[in-house]
């Protein structure tokens, strides 16, 4: 019997005949199953994977259906003789709907980069200090609070900027918001919506849909080597630019301290605003920390947004912006009439965590488990993938991108990354005119698997994609 080793997932929404039937089609298109081979028999193969007759018997009919395989009498059933490119457009559809219907149910491994590693976030002290915080404050947090957020927490947020990331700033001039996209949303009120705003391309495509529906003119500019191209920048007529300077996303790369001067003067000569998302600043793994461009800025001209979502949990919903003073003045004379949109008592248990010295240990262990996952992470690829890849933007993060040279399209590695339960994620989605190219780039995040899942994930691309 030929090499037959496919992963079923007997969990999957997915039915096993599906999943059987798409190993099939994966390795007769790279060559693993060649050309007029023919196949285990039904029993024989259903004997070997452990599963029912009639599984197998769907599965070869739906190869049989697309013209993967034909059945000879009194034979069994053999490969087909096809084109490579007609059995990659006859397998499409397929793969489209198993991406589709893969919406619906957890893939065996996720490299989501939204995810973080939940497994050691301290549940019983987070339990402890909510309750806490109920029993201390009986029924003040029940109660509208200040719609800056609650004060004792900016100040706690203040400390902790200033010691970590150089940012200056006093409580006045923080604001919570429920995420960056709500504090994006009002700080677009803040400023005007008639601007033009300046994107990195590629850049944050969910900071993007927000301007866009404020109906925000939005320039696109292009990055090189440093990150945004000031040059560019320049020519935009732009009177906001979004950036993330400690790692762009999705490309990673951390702007140097020359171009930040170079932004800086920017804002001055224009007059135009600043703002830097540091959304994952906390986690570096080469080099020495830049200064914010916040903590850089003398002219007032940088707002500062930052989040717990990488560092704590996503859930919690607790983000920041750093007003200059100007748009804090403003901001209390015209927005103060939006409530606060993160609970009160999560607000006053992330104080008591802060406060109480429980937030520097966790972010330590966390900067210590995540070096160790980003480096599983790398050895991993150098081990299965070699020269057949290129890794982009691993100096620091919780992800990186992965060109890859087997000549297939963005699509082609997704869907097939699929087939092998493993989920990996676009980049031609941050871009405002994606360009297809022979070398695609894909979006790999590890802080939500484990170690042994990061291995056997790459593992497993290595083999879906045949390098």
């Amino acid at each position: 019997m030929i090499e037959i080793t496919p992963f079923l997932d007997q969990q999957s929404k997915i039915p096993l005949y599906i999943q059987l039937s798409d190993y099939f089609k994966r390795e007769i298109i790279k060559g693993k199953i060649k050309a007029k081979e023919k196949l285990p028999s039904k029993r024989a193969l259903a004997n070997h994977l452990d599963i029912s007759l009639n599984t197998v018997q769907s599965a070869y009919d739906q190869l049989s259906a697309e013209g993967f395989i034909d059945k000879k009498a009194r034979k069994g059933h053999y490969v087909q003789v096809i084109e490579e490119h007609q059995a990659l457009k006859n397998s499409r559809p397929i793969k489209q709907n198993l991406l589709n219907a893969r919406e619906e149910f957890d893939y065996h491994i996720d490299f989501n980069s939204g995810k973080i590693d939940l497994d050691h976030f301290p549940y019983q002290l987070w339990r402890k200090l909510t309750i806490d915080a109920l029993y201390e404050d009986h029924n003040k947090l029940f109660q509208i609070g200040d719609p800056q957020g609650e004060y004792a927490l900016r100040e706690e947020i203040a400390a902790y900027l200033y010691q970590s990331r150089g940012v200056n700033s006093s409580p006045d001039q923080i604001v919570l918001g429920a995420g960056t996209q709500q504090l994006v949303n009002l700080l677009s009120i803040l400023i005007g919506t008639d601007h033009n705003y300046a994107l990195e391309d590629p850049g944050f495509h969910r900071t993007k849909q927000v301007l866009l529906d404020h109906h925000i003119n939005i320039v696109p500019i292009s990055l090189d080597q440093n990150g945004l191209s000031i040059e560019n920048l320049l020519k935009s007529n732009a009177k906001v630019v979004y950036v993330t300077p400690s790692h762009q996303f999705p490309y990673g790369m951390i702007m140097p301290i020359s171009r930040r001067m170079e932004l800086l003067k920017w804002a001055k000569e224009t007059g135009g605003f600043i703002l830097e998302d540091d959304y994952d600043g906390e986690y570096r793994y080469k080099g020495k920390p830049i200064p914010s461009l916040q903590g850089l800025d003398t002219n007032g001209s940088v707002i500062y947004l930052g989040t717990f979502s990488k560092s704590l949990i996503p859930s919690i919903r607790i983000s920041y912006a750093v007003l200059p003073t100007t748009l804090t003045m403003k901001y209390q004379d015209k927005l103060k009439i939006y409530k606060q949109t993160v609970s009160r008592l999560h607000q006053d248990t992330l104080y008591k965590f802060m406060e109480q010295g429980h937030w520097h240990r966790h972010l330590n262990k966390m900067r210590a488990l995540y070096r160790k996952k980003q480096q599983a992470l790398l050895n991993a690829i150098d081990q299965y993938m070699g020269g057949n890849v290129k890794v982009i933007g691993e100096n620091s993060g919780l992800h990186i991108l992965l060109r890859v040279y087997n000549g297939w399209t963005e699509e082609e590695l997704i869907e097939c990354a699929a087939l092998k339960s493993v989920k990996i994620y676009p980049t031609s989605i941050y871009y405002d005119n994606y360009k297809v190219n022979d070398e695609p780039e894909v979006l790999i995040g590890f802080g939500g698997l484990t170690i042994n899942k990061i291995e056997e994930g790459i593992q497993l691309l290595q083999e879906a994609w045949g390098l």
